[in-house]
């Protein structure tokens, strides 16, 4: 087993203590272009009256396609408002409590994320 030690040199070549930083930045990076095209989707979506009442939301949601692509935008989202926010409660959090405010936040994005696409599902399978 080989022990790196933490040295400056290290810690700028991304091998010191934590050694994860180029996958979160790679999977926020991955996220926010996965993002791109869904919310142009979403908009041009919006602005063509999908959205225009609550019974023309409903067919529009009861599409395979726009169901499956809601259910993509929202996993997406929530993934990625979990990586920015995770950054920001380590970054600017300096106590015992960042520990708690990560939990808070991975079960919050979670929590969002389900009930988001639960209620897609149900609206999709329903109509």
């Amino acid at each position: 087993m080989t022990v790196r030690r933490i040295t400056p040199s290290n810690l700028a070549r991304g091998l010191g203590a934590a050694g994860h930083g180029v996958g979160h930045w790679a999977a926020q990076r991955t996220s926010a272009i996965a993002l791109v095209p869904l919310a142009l989707w979403l908009v041009v979506a919006l602005r063509s009256g999908a959205a225009a009442d609550h019974a023309a939301l409903t067919i529009w949601l009861g599409s395979p396609l726009n169901a499956m692509l809601m259910v993509f935008l929202l996993i997406a989202a929530f993934y990625h408002a979990a990586l920015g926010l995770r950054v920001v409660a380590e970054d600017y959090i300096h106590s015992r409590a960042r520990f708690l405010a990560v939990v808070l936040i991975q079960l919050a994005c979670i929590a969002g994320a389900t009930v988001g696409v639960v209620a897609v599902l149900l609206i999709a399978l329903t109509s």
